[in-house]
């Protein structure tokens, strides 16, 4: 016990969003310390054996331009750990950057994770986290830490609807009285969309582009509902029949027809969880609407399309890429308050 406080002198807690996409951290007392890509690179020997070389902007880099020995991987997929190894090694990264590489650091870490995660896979992230240097890991679902991070006031006995959109999943929950009443995970986030714009612009252009070029897509000219205005973007990849690389413009309204079909099934989702919920706690979210999180909630107009199918108001969180983290950050510091929305083992 007393080794254990002697460790956390030195120690600082954090609060991890270990994101398809991203991974952010945030300190304690100190707010949000790092966002990097959920990217890293390794070296593969003859063996097979994995060297890391990077992690973060730098890894990311690297995407689509390494030689055969590097890879740069993205050891979470749909929300969840794809690659054990490479996570662990992601997460004792940032820990040893944020606490200055000094190796006597234990510190208590808060991970959030997708609603429907099963038993196995939260086990993987804690056991990641643990070997990673943890003394104590805490799991929280992460509309819970979207709907801390967001304001709502979740401990109140009534309806507040949260919709987080990730890169690898999208959480639709209603939470009231600091538990979950009804929450849908489905595995459609940022990715799926950036995915969905590489088979428009291969089957209409036949051009081929890379990840990166079509999340610089998504995010200049993308849009969830036609704009009043069109846009244009000139977009570089390798023609599928001469080979040879190539320069196309696209406009904003080829992107929504791209990625209607995508941001449906979003919709899709906070229709049903619209139709499980009690009448009582309808009536609440008529009055108080849906909150959105997650970086997908920049998505261009995704805010009318929620509002034009569900005729309910949608507000878009303040800073909603980091709501996660910071409501992950807020049950840290509220431990004693908040015990009863930690996950158990």
């Amino acid at each position: 016990m007393f080794i254990d406080n002697i460790i956390g002198m030195f120690s600082e807690d954090l609060a991890i969003d270990l994101g398809t996409a991203n991974t952010l951290i945030y300190v304690k007392d100190k707010g949000i310390v790092s966002n990097e890509p959920s990217v890293v690179a390794v070296h593969i020997n003859s063996r097979g054996e994995k060297k890391i070389l990077s992690v973060g902007r730098d890894a990311k880099k690297m995407l689509g331009r390494t030689p055969g020995n590097i890879q740069a991987i993205r050891p979470m997929k749909d929300g969840v750990i794809a690659d054990f190894e490479v996570v662990e090694a992601m997460l004792k990264y940032f820990i040893r950057k944020i606490h200055n590489r000094k190796t006597l650091v234990r510190p208590r870490i808060i991970i959030a994770v997708p609603s429907g995660i099963t038993a196995v896979e939260r086990r993987a992230v804690r056991e990641s986290a643990e070997a990673a240097g943890a003394r104590i890991v805490y799991l929280i679902e992460e509309p819970v830490a979207a709907a801390i991070g967001a304001g709502l006031p979740i401990t109140e006995a009534a309806g507040n609807m949260i919709v987080d959109i990730g890169g690898g999943t999208t959480e639709v929950a209603v939470i009231s009285m600091s538990g979950i009443v009804y929450a849908k995970s489905i595995r459609v986030g940022g990715d799926k969309i950036d995915d969905a714009i590489i088979q428009y612009v291969k089957k209409k252009y036949n051009l081929l582009i890379g990840d990166r070029t079509a999340e610089l897509i998504k995010m200049t000219i993308g849009t969830a509902y036609p704009a009043e205005e069109t846009s244009t973007m000139n977009i570089k990849g390798r023609d599928l029949v001469s080979g040879i690389p190539k320069i196309i413009e696209i406009t904003s309204t080829e992107i929504y027809e791209a990625i209607l079909e995508t941001v449906s099934q979003i919709v899709d989702a906070v229709k049903t969880t619209l139709e499980k919920i009690p009448p009582e706690l309808s009536s609440d979210i008529v009055d108080r609407g849906i909150a959105l999180a997650g970086g997908g909630a920049l998505l261009k107009n995704i805010d009318i399309l929620i509002r034009e199918n569900t005729e309910l108001p949608v507000i878009i969180a303040d800073d909603p890429l980091t709501c996660v983290v910071r409501g992950a950050g807020m049950a840290l510091n509220e431990l004693n308050i908040l015990k009863d929305i930690v996950l158990e083992n």
